[in-house]
């Protein structure tokens, strides 16, 4: 089994020196579900939300969030990203939302906890947004889909096909 990364020999929590770390180009890519009501998703995509158009303000939430991850999550490294994506997925029938962030730097440490910050605060806003029509809504399966980069190479989530993780 691997060791933690940011706890030392005496269980104190330490910022992981990534200095000789290579400098490569890292992409991850997170999601999440939104679970409501074919109703809600119906008023989302004719924009009758009354707080106004509900999937841009997500994007820009969790895009706004990947970017302050290292001021959000302690020991995270600062990062100069150079592409945040946030997705939708927009099932009616099932009443849900498929949450995508998808997060790109060069550098010398991975934006993992980047795209999970996104895909995290983009899900938030959606239920802020339309909680007022649905307050059973939920967020669930919130999960790293891919990463790639660093010496680790491509790593893909467990059951998750490489066609999934491009969507």
């Amino acid at each position: 089994m691997q060791q933690l990364t940011h706890v030392d020999q005496s269980g104190q929590a330490f910022m992981v020196d990534v200095s000789q770390k290579a400098v490569t180009t890292r992409q991850a890519t997170a999601t999440a579900l939104l679970q409501t009501t074919s109703q809600v998703i119906q008023l989302i995509e004719l924009q009758l939300v009354k707080k106004g158009d509900v999937l841009s303000t997500a994007r820009l939430a969790g895009i706004m969030a990947a970017k302050q991850t290292s001021q959000l999550i302690p020991l995270c490294h600062p990062l100069p990203l150079s592409q945040v994506q946030v997705h939708f997925q927009l099932d009616q029938a099932k009443g849900q939302i498929r949450i995508q962030c998808c997060c790109k730097v060069t550098a010398n440490t991975g934006v993992e906890m980047e795209a999970m910050t996104g895909v995290c605060v983009a899900a938030l806003t959606l239920y802020d947004m339309v909680k007022a029509v649905d307050p059973a809504l939920q967020i669930s399966a919130v999960q790293l889909l891919e990463k790639q980069g660093g010496k680790s190479g491509l790593w893909l989530a467990p059951n998750v096909q490489k066609e999934t993780a491009d969507a």
